[in-house]
């Protein structure tokens, strides 16, 4: 009888997956929702989503189109109409001029965007630098383009907020990019102008290329969300992430955008049209739709997150999880120190025995060691219920 082969092997012997793809971890969060697929009477907390329904007359948009035969491919950038408008939303929003025809690539979510970026100007052993807790997809695009991640711990005494020093401290010859996720994911945590104009000056004096990752930019409460592009002399050097999946409950139509300099642009269009091509025409005439006509949709959103927002957060600290006060996006990030629990125990003995899913803070890198992140993105009944379960779970586990 022959040997058995080692799983992943040819007859000849060589790995049939590449080193870099075999060597990157599964998400962290896989596992949890794997489980939770599983299982009935489950309240998630877990999942980063809407729960709202694309508002109608965005959805009609995209449905009209393929009525009326919108169904072909469109520019590797994207609809001409499409651009203009984000040119003109950016304009309006932020003082930022793009110009249409060269500066704005549309993608299939801000996750294309975020690859694109990262090997349009990633060479191997290029370095970002990146506060953590952050979002899953970070670490991997950058390993993915051959680049090393470098991550700068950010902590609740400053609101998860990362500080120019600290990111200097981390900058060496290698250094190529800064990779911010403002409005933060997992945290909800928003970057102050201050420590923004710090980071740029930062960006400038090393010469360094700004990712920024704004998916949840319209997604603030109380406070004003900065656009680190639109600091003097920022733009230039600025990749900006943009998408609808977030403020205009958009998730399954995946489109998002990014606007840089011609130059990257065009680095990232050579990418695009190879993996891509496009993205699909109906998606993107419902996203014109969203620009032309869905504020009204998302200023009622972003009430509604608000009130939620603040019943999770008081809720979590009245029950023993101590919780800073997120700014942004639809998370909310609480210790979970009093139950002498590491993350991932908390979240897989939570659900086992409350039925609650959230996501264990280690899953965004490990200074999310001690927190979970919790998804108010759902219906006040049910955060309200999943508060009541995780009330008797930590009662039962405080140390």
């Amino acid at each position: 009888m022959s040997a058995r082969r080692p799983q992943g092997r040819s007859q000849r012997g060589r790995a049939r997956i590449s080193q870099r793809v075999g060597e990157l971890s599964p998400s962290g969060i896989r596992k949890f929702f794997d489980m939770l697929a599983t299982m009935e009477d489950v309240i998630s907390l877990g999942v980063g989503e809407p729960d709202f329904a694309t508002p109608w007359h965005i959805s009609e948009a995209g449905i009209s189109g393929i009525e009326k035969g919108y169904t072909m491919y469109t520019s590797n950038r994207g609809m001409l109409e499409l651009r203009q408008e984000l040119s003109r939303n950016l304009s309006a929003r932020y003082g930022l001029t793009y110009d249409p025809d060269s500066e704005i690539l549309v993608t299939v979510g801000v996750s294309e965007g975020l690859d694109l970026a990262m090997r349009a100007i990633i060479n191997p052993k290029d370095e970002v630098i990146s506060p953590e807790p952050t979002y899953v997809a970070y670490e991997p695009s950058t390993l993915l383009a051959g680049g090393r991640f470098v991550p700068v711990p950010t902590t609740v005494e400053n609101n998860f907020r990362v500080k120019a020093a600290d990111i200097e401290k981390r900058i060496t010859g290698r250094t190529k990019a800064i990779l911010l996720g403002y409005p933060n994911n997992p945290t909800g945590a928003v970057m102050e102008k201050a420590d923004l104009e710090e980071i740029a000056e930062l960006a400038q004096r090393h010469d360094l290329v700004m990712i920024s990752d704004e998916i949840y930019d319209q997604l603030v409460y109380g406070v004003k969300h900065v656009c680190i592009a639109s600091l003097p002399e920022m733009k230039e050097r600025t990749i900006f992430l943009g998408g609808f999946s977030k403020a205009y409950a958009m998730t399954g139509w995946r489109i998002g955008y990014a606007a840089a300099s011609e130059e990257i642009i065009e680095a990232m269009t050579k990418i695009h049209q190879y993996t891509m091509m496009c993205v699909p025409i109906m998606a993107q005439m419902a996203a014109i739709e969203a620009l032309k006509s869905g504020e009204a949709a998302v200023k009622e959103m972003v009430a509604d997150y608000d009130r939620r927002r603040r019943v999770m957060v008081k809720g979590l600290n009245a029950i023993g999880l101590s919780c800073f006060e997120p700014k942004g996006a639809f998370y909310a990030f609480p210790s979970v120190a009093v139950t002498g629990l590491s993350s991932e125990e908390f979240a897989e003995k939570l659900l086992i025995e409350e039925r609650v899913a959230v996501v264990p803070g280690v899953a965004f890198g490990g200074s999310g060691e001690g927190y979970v992140r919790c998804c108010y993105a759902t219906a006040l009944d049910e955060i309200r219920e999943a508060l009541r379960r995780m009330r008797r779970f930590v009662q039962r586990h405080k140390s």
